[in-house]
């Protein structure tokens, strides 16, 4: 796109470095542009379970850098004490969000090493699991890029492209998955303008999709979430592209609420809908969505918005933060190996 310079590096939403992270506080965006510094496991677990971090990759990526916060002042010179010790720090970590499965590849990963490593010392185990947290933020960021670069193909130049939620640099260690794919169409000289969906109740359309695309200087247009089915009938979108907290081995994909609603309105248009994660987030354990847990959170997200009441005092509020929408709905699934268009369950597993 003329004008438009794409730079990898723009949006990072976690720093980590000196023996401490900083992260975004995606609460207060767009308004305030605030650094939190974390230090200890607890800490990063309480950033994770109030959504300071939040999107599948990112919180991976803070779970894995949790858990070296909480090994490293363990006061042990014995490794299987260090290691029983670790685990109870991961299960501190595994309590804060239920359904983005990338938390608990970061926390079975960083384990694995310690598992592999304990005929080393406690020092050594503790450099290494640093380096590994390390590892797990830089990769990240780097298949990003690779997932971007093989979902490009599938935008047309000139798309408008709808995206539910937030799958952008802030939701990742860099440059996004759903968004990568933009990223990546828009770096290939392709005009690309973006619709995104607000959100509800907790807005990551409206206060960080489009916020995130606005610094790029990609063309972003917001709307309510229920303006999808409208702009579809009109023929206002070309195509349907999000991330995923969770993809079942056959296919099924868990993300944030509205995502299902706006699969169905896809496939009643005959719009693509294209569904872009790391290898991370798919479960192959799971057999189907049905067995994805769904994380329910507070009424207060969707009674109030910060300190203003919406909703009258007392009533009853249902709030699941994902729902599930089967396969037949996804035209493909983007990761960084490969694109999956059919047969999600022999060829989902392939990838691995």
């Amino acid at each position: 796109m003329s004008g438009c310079q794409i730079n990898p590096n723009t949006i990072r939403p976690i720093r980590f470095f000196n023996g401490m992270c900083q992260m975004l506080d995606q609460r207060l965006l767009p308004a305030e542009e605030v650094w939190i510094d974390y230090t200890s496991c607890e800490g990063v677990a309480e950033a994770i379970r109030t959504m300071v971090v939040r999107g599948a990759p990112a919180i991976g990526v803070a779970a894995a850098i949790g858990v070296w916060f909480g090994v490293r002042d363990l006061e042990t010179e014995s490794c299987e004490e260090f290691y029983t010790e670790m685990e109870k720090i991961c299960a501190v970590l595994a309590a804060t969000r239920p359904t983005a499965v990338n938390l608990f590849w970061a926390l079975e990963r960083m384990k694995s090493f310690a598992k592999a490593n304990l005929d080393r010392s406690v020092m050594e185990l503790k450099i290494g699991l640093e380096y590994e947290a390390l590892a797990i933020t830089q990769e990240d960021e780097q298949l990003c890029i690779k997932l971007g670069r093989q979902g490009e193909s599938l935008i047309p130049d000139g798309a408008r492209v709808l995206t539910h939620c937030n799958a952008g640099a802030l939701a990742t260690a860099g440059y996004g998955t759903a968004l990568g794919v933009i990223r990546a169409a828009v770096a290939a000289g392709k005009k690309i303008s973006v619709i995104a969906d607000e959100t509800r109740p907790f807005l990551q359309g409206s206060r960080l999709t489009a916020w995130e695309l606005q610094k790029d200087n990609i063309p972003v247009t917001l709307i309510c979430d229920n303006m999808a089915g409208y702009l579809m009938s009109k023929g206002e979108i070309d195509c349907v592209i999000v991330g995923a907290d969770r993809i079942a081995a056959n296919g099924d994909v868990a993300n944030k609420i509205g995502t299902y609603t706006v699969a169905v309105l896809a496939k009643e248009h005959n719009i693509p809908f294209y569904v872009a994660a790391p290898l991370s987030t798919i479960d192959l354990s799971l057999s189907d969505g049905s067995q994805i847990p769904i994380e329910e959170r507070g009424a207060r997200e969707i009674t109030h918005v910060k300190d203003i009441q919406l909703a009258p005092e007392g009533i009853e509020v249902r709030n699941p933060a994902f729902d599930v929408t089967p396969n037949r709905l996804v035209s493909a699934i983007i990761t960084e190996r490969g694109v999956v268009t059919e047969h999600y369950l022999q060829n989902l597993s392939a990838l691995f």
